[in-house]
């Protein structure tokens, strides 16, 4: 059996986005109780431009770049990021996995996921992060051992903060967002991008972390509203048409 032939020819980019029909859907979608509040990926640009500190930065653009939980970005080290592989991507240790403790994962889940860093400007950016700083390290009082530290040595509360400043500063400078920013917002925000670029909802499941589809499916309903409105189903017909064809029908239908 002769092996299939690789094609060398770079794929065909799909085309952006088109956001002013993407924050009409939105709008649309705002009906949803139940659906996730995003930020569109001009909104978060803008929204990082007033993220001044490059530590900062480098935190927000993580939560946007990997659509992690916050207690999963905050414990990233620097040996979770694989910034030099021919796939930049880094490996997230799931928050639910970490609450457990040691141990094998239960049968059909894994203590990691891996998240491709596809954007070579976030990885231009962690790069010259780790290269200008000290990986920091601590040592155990008990057994001695030397561990190395979350890249991000702050909490979530802090975290939080940054965004509040970072919203004010947009608002003075006449960007006002659609929603309330919280570091969770990101992880909406990554889920929606993923889906408008055509990522399948089970890569993004994949992505996210979620063990169950139903936990994804939530932030397919917007592509629902935006397939039945660029249908454009007509409901009304030509009257007199319609009323010769009902005039010309047997009897018996």
């Amino acid at each position: 059996m002769s092996l299939p032939t690789i094609s060398h020819q770079a794929p065909v980019a799909p085309a952006p986005p088109d956001y002013g029909r993407a924050l009409a859907l939105r709008a649309m979608a705002g009906a949803y109780a139940e659906l996730p509040r995003y930020l569109l990926a001009p909104e978060i640009a803008a929204l990082l431009h007033h993220v001044a500190d490059w530590t900062q930065h480098a935190l927000v653009n993580t939560l946007w770049n990997t659509g992690g939980r916050i207690n999963e970005v905050l414990a990233l080290r620097r040996r979770d990021f694989r910034l030099n592989e021919e796939i930049p991507h880094v490996v997230i240790r799931t928050a639910k996995q970490r609450r457990a403790g040691g141990g094998r994962p239960r049968k059909g889940t894994s203590a990691n996921r891996v998240v491709p860093l596809s954007d070579p400007a976030y990885v231009d950016e962690m790069r010259r992060l780790f290269a200008s700083t000290k990986e920091g390290f601590e040592t155990d009082a008990e057994t001695g051992e030397r561990r190395a530290l979350p890249v991000w040595t702050v909490s979530d509360r802090t975290v939080r903060n940054w965004l509040t400043r970072a919203v004010d500063d947009a608002a003075r400078g006449g960007i006002r967002l659609s929603t309330d920013v919280s570091p969770h917002t990101f992880r909406h925000s990554f889920a929606m991008h993923m889906l408008y670029n055509h990522v399948p909802p089970k890569v993004v499941q994949s992505l996210l972390g979620h063990e169950k589809f139903e936990s994804t499916e939530v932030y397919t309903k917007v592509f629902a509203l935006d397939v039945a409105a660029g249908q454009q189903v007509q409901f009304s017909v030509d009257t007199a048409g319609a009323l010769q064809l009902m005039r010309t029908l047997p009897q018996n239908l």
